[in-house]
């Protein structure tokens, strides 16, 4: 449930914290551009939910 929230509130942050540093980094770029942040949210919730299963 916390991971769910900070995929919404800050997606790069996700990623850094599943250990995917590169992915992150591309991710924060993404988040920093107003079209960027629905996908870059939809990305680390799909990261996420795959690290989860």
């Amino acid at each position: 449930m916390i991971m769910i929230i900070i995929c919404f509130l800050a997606p790069w942050l996700a990623m850094f914290l599943r250990g995917k540093v590169l992915q992150g980094i591309l991710c924060i770029f993404l988040h920093l551009t107003i079209i960027g942040w629905i996908p870059a949210t939809i990305w680390a919730l799909a990261v996420t939910r795959r690290e989860a299963a």
